[in-house]
């Protein structure tokens, strides 16, 4: 049972670990793309919706989007997690989570299509 529970969170620190390093190389693209080339520092709505023309950015957003999801809600995971919490607390935990990051991902997806579409 404890080497089970070692594994599972010795999995779980990769998985952060993971979406840790993506982020970072996502969150370059997006500086870069978002604040550094763009004129003042922000695109206005326009360049916005040009951007999302080329091909392959909205997929990139979509997928900075729900890395940057799983590594907030996985450490807070971890956070929640460390505080030793009961089962019926901890599944309660686990499943609100869960919810949670669905919501934004779905949110998140829906505004970035609405941009693109229009």
């Amino acid at each position: 049972m404890e080497q089970r529970l070692r594994s599972s969170l010795t999995s779980r620190w990769f998985l952060q670990s993971a979406f840790g390093v993506l982020l970072v190389v996502l969150l370059g693209v997006h500086l870069i793309v978002n604040h550094w080339v763009a004129p003042g520092g922000l695109l206005t709505y326009e360049d916005v919706i040009r951007y999302y023309d080329i091909p392959g950015i909205a997929w990139m957003e979509i997928i900075f989007l729900i890395v940057v999801t799983a590594h907030c809600l996985t450490g807070l995971h971890a956070i929640l997690l460390d505080m030793a919490p009961s089962s019926p607390v901890e599944k309660l935990i686990t499943s609100t989570l869960v919810v949670m990051g669905f919501v934004i991902v779905v949110y998140g997806v829906w505004l970035i299509w609405e941009v693109k579409i229009r």
